[in-house]
């Protein structure tokens, strides 16, 4: 079957997990070394965010003051809703296996990961959430704080070590986070608005 999928004759279903075969084979394995083995394993902790997240509470408390605390409400809401749908009710759905779990790939892929989740793979629920994140600061934020864009490169850089260690296809990542971004935008937009982050006095 995996024969088939990277050569033979396919509709435009399967040319698209065939895409998604051969991106992941390429990225899990061409650029595997010891110090990119590391660095995938620590973007992937809990542990290793919370200075970022730290330093945009402590940035809001001092620069929008009381609406900190809605704005980290709206936040904390975002992202429940956000892992409510990617994790229950799509991972549900599609039930698609895990890389580290998938028959057709699991023996092929390096995988480095503690372990493999045994819930589903599509989508990312780590490309969801922190996609919705970084949209949700810069729409809600631009005003105060335009630099925020950097937080699509940490979403960015959290999801691929997802698919280097072998948890996730790059389509489970590229649909997270383009999920992600629809869920930020809305809540970013109704931030702005109810916390009047777009006045120009701020």
């Amino acid at each position: 079957m995996l024969n088939i999928l990277l050569t033979g004759k396919l509709t435009l279903f399967q040319k698209l997990l065939q895409y998604d075969f051969r991106i992941m084979f390429w990225f899990n394995r061409s650029f595997s070394n010891p110090f990119l083995d590391k660095a995938a394993l620590l973007m992937r902790e809990s542990i290793f965010h919370v200075p970022v997240y730290v330093f945009i509470l402590l940035y809001l408390a001092l620069k929008i003051k009381k609406k900190a605390l809605w704005w980290i409400l709206g936040a904390v809401i975002l992202i429940g809703f956000s892992d409510l749908v990617s994790s229950h009710f799509l991972k549900d759905y599609y039930n698609r296996p895990r890389p580290c779990r998938d028959p057709l790939m699991m023996n092929h892929i390096n995988f480095l990961a503690k372990y493999c989740g045994a819930n589903g793979s599509f989508p990312s629920s780590h490309a969801v959430n922190h996609f919705a994140f970084a949209t949700y600061a810069f729409v809600s934020l631009r005003k105060i704080a335009g630099y925020f864009w950097i937080l699509f490169i940490w979403a960015a850089l959290i999801c691929l070590s997802q698919v280097y260690v072998g948890v996730h296809y790059p389509l489970d990542i590229l649909v997270g986070a383009i999920l992600g971004c629809i869920f930020g935008y809305i809540g970013g937009r109704f931030a702005r608005q109810t916390l009047y982050l777009h006045q120009h006095d701020l």
